[in-house]
């Protein structure tokens, strides 16, 4: 199993986060992981993303050209990133985000409506959680199990109570996820 993921969005909305999370769950796993950030002066408000490895075996370069799965929050990072999901692969993308839906035909395309679940949660950082368990419904990588212990590991200790709703939102998010 290898799975090579881009997750991608607007500063702030947990991307950089959901991808440190994910590489933490691997670790706890045994599973060999690369978690490399992309970026900068654009980290509240303008794109961010990071690439995301998850591997059963030693992984040969953190730096990829072409993804098995896409998360893509927002239009910038859909135009840039659509075109690099190899065929076959699995775009998964946020309606509240996109204006201009994914259009590619050799690839599998899900959304999840996380924004609106978030504000129906009354909680918008559980914005990132509800899109990674869509990404678990529809790729295993890793155990909920594992991902909470990541989110502890993750999460700084003031904020271990939220890991319960960090959970239901994980959830939530598996029951959200739909295919276009």
């Amino acid at each position: 199993m290898k799975e090579e993921i881009i997750i991608a969005g607007f500063g702030g909305q947990g991307v950089l986060s959901m991808g440190k999370i994910l590489a933490y769950s691997g670790l706890m796993e045994g599973k060999e992981v690369s978690w490399m950030p992309a970026y900068g002066p654009e980290q509240r408000g303008g794109t961010a993303n990071v690439t995301v490895i998850v591997s059963d075996e030693k992984i040969s370069s953190p730096i990829l050209s072409k993804y098995d799965v896409a998360i893509i929050l927002n239009q910038p990072s859909l135009e840039k990133f659509e075109s690099r999901v190899k065929a076959g692969g699995i775009l998964i993308y946020d309606g509240y985000g996109i204006i201009n839906p994914p259009t590619r035909t050799d690839i599998h395309i899900y959304r999840i409506d996380a924004m609106d679940a978030a504000n129906e949660m009354k909680n918008a950082k559980a914005f990132n959680m509800i899109v990674l368990g869509g990404l678990l419904k529809l790729r295993p990588m890793v155990t909920l199990d594992s991902v909470l212990k990541g989110l502890k590991k993750t999460l700084p200790e003031r904020h271990h109570h939220l890991i319960p709703m960090n959970e239901e939102a994980i959830k939530k998010g598996m029951e959200l996820i739909a295919e276009v």
